[in-house]
């Protein structure tokens, strides 16, 4: 894929990491002017791993950075991240779709992780988990607006 013409892939990483002449925080253009559509790279690891994968992985050192700048901090409650504008991977993976134009698959990604995020420190408190809290509610919202496509 990273050779297919119909692609423009992005290695999503932080631009701290990055030379600054590869960091691009936008997709949008390149889609419209390029008639390409995104492929989104996404380390998946701890902080530690993701950094050494990017380092040491030179098939990606000619494709430009997405540095992310999200709204808001990382809402990611399974462990404590070292800094906290550092985003998990599904939230990364949420904000790609939004970037995208896919505002609807990021909405409903990011309603999932909610409701993961709640069933597993339920588990972890031995409490029940409520479903119809109001993450419950968004995600049965969101999922009723799907439709099918063939």
């Amino acid at each position: 894929l990273l050779a297919d013409p119909q692609w423009q892939a992005y290695v999503v990483f932080p631009s701290e990491f990055a030379a600054p002449e590869r960091v691009v925080h936008e997709v949008h253009d390149t889609i419209s002017a390029q008639g390409k559509r995104p492929l989104f790279i996404v380390l998946d690891g701890t902080w530690d791993e993701a950094r050494k994968m990017f380092r040491k992985s030179p098939y990606l050192d000619d494709l430009p950075v997405l540095s992310l700048q999200p709204a808001q901090l990382s809402r990611y409650q399974l462990r404590r991240a070292q800094r906290a504008d550092h985003l998990c991977t599904v939230e990364v993976a949420a904000l790609c779709l939004a970037l995208a134009g896919e505002s609807h698959a990021a909405q409903v990604l990011d309603a999932y992780f909610d409701v993961f995020t709640n069933h597993y420190l339920a588990a972890k408190r031995l409490v029940p988990v409520d479903a119809d809290d109001a993450d419950h509610q968004r995600l049965q919202g969101l999922s009723g607006q799907c439709s099918a496509t063939p």
